[in-house]
């Protein structure tokens, strides 16, 4: 476990800087237009480059050195960050250039995401597949809870561009870890195909398999249901609070802290026994103690609660699920696989974000106005004014989220797939 070790530091502070970077410009969005639909696009350019580059992702990760792809990943993303500095430094910063650097960012973050998943299993046994999944989630979570604080004490002094500049130096630090472990290469001795049998190779895998097919339209629907609400949950905040910065900042870190101590205790507790358990018990307890009650909640405390809620269980849902993906698929197929089960969970993110973004805006959030009457029948639940209309909207997605789940329980081959499908040798 040495050089994961190694290469989970790298990758801690290299999340911490652009959780930093994604919180100013988020902040910076916010300022010059006021509108939810802006930042909802941050997550639109996002996820469209994510699912162009899952089209070819996978056949290039199997066949390709995956320790030199997750480097020039990591490039990729670094040197659009680096443009974004200029900007800013400059006064030049637009919200097109923001929209435009994210799209560059979701390309190659793909790839890393991709790659790195894939590469786990070359670097530790079966029995740690999902310990290393939960570090992973500490490190993402770990950054969550230290970026907004860490921005906010440095926006002041060395502005936007300052704030850039630490991601900068964060991306070459992970370049660095990853330089100085040795990855073992997977066999890419695989069947030779065409262009376009490669390309759908994961598809036909996972659609021949009703196992794996259940458990994907799991994970579709949640996603789904978290493209919906979860960008909602800053400008909810920001639009209840009048535009206050610090209340959003503890919020936000109370979700990254929520899920360190979920990576933590699963880290410690190595996760249910049968893992699938994890995956859909956690989704409906984050369905319900998450996005359900921060919709509900219209003051700090019930949003930390609800912020815990949240974050809490999904680390438990990522180790879970990764490691059954892991377990279950040979890793010289793993590259292909992954990118089918991640081209399907984000195919509706896009659309998703930008509907999430024009209904908050011009249809709950009018119709929660005092006087309306759709203020009226729900508004003793969710409050009326600014606001109200996107905690509608996050109630709502939380009820998906749950009834996903438990559709997942209803279906012998998703409740039994770690019996059903063998392990790969």
């Amino acid at each position: 476990m040495r050089q994961f070790f190694i290469i989970w530091l790298g990758q801690l502070l290299s999340l911490l800087g652009s959780a930093m970077t994604r919180f100013v410009l988020a902040i910076w969005l916010w300022q010059q237009t006021g509108e939810a639909t802006a930042l909802v696009l941050v997550g639109v350019f996002s996820g469209l480059a994510a699912l162009l580059t899952n089209t070819i992702a996978g056949p290039i990760i199997d066949r390709l050195n995956r320790k030199l792809l997750i480097i020039g990943a990591d490039l990729g993303v670094g040197l659009a960050t680096i443009v974004l500095l200029l900007l800013a430094a400059n006064n030049r910063l637009a919200a097109w250039h923001i929209y435009l650097a994210t799209a560059v960012s979701g390309i190659f973050g793909t790839f890393h995401l991709l790659s790195f998943t894939a590469s786990l299993t070359l670097l530790i046994p079966k029995t740690h597949y999902t310990r290393a999944n939960s570090m992973m989630s500490i490190a993402h979570y770990g950054s969550s809870v230290g970026a907004p604080v860490l921005a906010g004490l440095l926006i002041g002094p060395i502005g936007i561009s300052g704030v850039m500049l630490v991601d900068v130096v964060t991306f070459l630090f992970a370049i660095t870890t990853m330089l100085i472990i040795a990855m073992p290469s997977v066999s890419n001795h695989h069947e030779a195909s065409s262009g376009w049998e490669a390309a759908t190779f994961g598809v036909r895998y996972i659609w021949q398999r009703p196992s794996l097919r259940g458990l994907l339209f799991v994970l579709v629907a949640f996603t789904l249901a978290e493209s919906f609400g979860y960008p909602l949950i800053t400008p909810m905040i920001l639009a209840r609070t009048g535009g206050n910065e610090v209340t959003l900042g503890v919020v936000l870190s109370t979700l990254g802290i929520g899920g360190v101590i979920g990576g933590i205790i699963v880290a410690a507790w190595g996760g249910f026994k049968r893992k699938i358990h994890g995956v859909l018990l956690g989704l409906i307890l984050t369905g319900l103690l998450g996005d359900a009650l921060m919709g509900l909640g219209q003051s700090l405390p019930v949003w930390l609660v609800a912020a815990i809620g949240l974050e809490l269980f999904i680390p438990l849902v990522i180790s879970a699920n990764n490691a059954i993906w892991q377990l279950k698929v040979p890793p010289e197929k793993q590259g292909r696989v992954l990118a089918a089960r991640s081209m399907f969970t984000t195919l509706g993110e896009p659309l998703a974000l930008l509907a999430t973004g024009l209904l908050a805006d011009r249809v709950f959030e009018p119709a929660m106005m005092p006087g309306q009457t759709l203020a009226t029948l729900l508004g003793r639940f969710v409050g009326t004014g600014p606001g109200a209309g996107m905690g509608l909207l996050l109630i709502g997605c939380g009820l998906l989220s749950t009834l996903a789940a438990a559709w997942g329980y209803g279906s012998l081959a998703v409740r039994e797939i770690e019996t059903v499908l063998p392990d790969h040798e």
